[in-house]
């Protein structure tokens, strides 16, 4: 399992009448996450790009729990808990307000596809070879 925490402070472009977080901005929010999470794998999505790998999502869900606000530091933590065997790699998000708490779950799941033939393709050797270390 490779687990990878970003931290965020909630503009207050992202928050609706009520001050709280809007609902649609949870995705982006778990983008953020993943591409962190990418990254301190010495990864990023130019990167996989430029291998010849685009990611698109093809399933996101989440759970809202509690409200965020505007001002409040958020953590998103990123999980990866299986090692991608074919063409798709799911990312599990928790977010977590300044007190620990957990206010928001949310599974996002993306295909590797090869960006000539738009066909799917399986993991990059690469990030395969730096991700099993985590997964013995």
């Amino acid at each position: 399992m490779y687990e990878h925490f970003t931290t965020l402070r909630v503009r207050y472009a992202e928050t609706d009448q009520m001050d709280i977080v809007y609902y649609g901005n949870y995705a982006q929010y778990f983008e953020v996450g993943r591409a962190e999470c990418i990254r301190a794998l010495g990864f990023t999505y130019k990167k996989m790009e430029e291998m010849g790998v685009r990611m698109p999502v093809v399933h996101m869900e989440a759970r809202f729990l509690r409200a965020a606000h505007y001002d409040d530091l958020i953590t998103i933590k990123t999980v990866l808990k299986e090692l991608p065997l074919k063409h798709e790699i799911h990312f599990h998000h928790e977010v977590f307000n300044e007190k620990k708490k957990l206010i928001t779950t949310g599974k996002v799941s993306l295909f590797f596809i090869d960006t000539k033939t738009g066909k799917w393709i399986g993991m990059p050797e690469d990030l395969k070879q730096t991700l099993s270390v985590y997964f013995k």
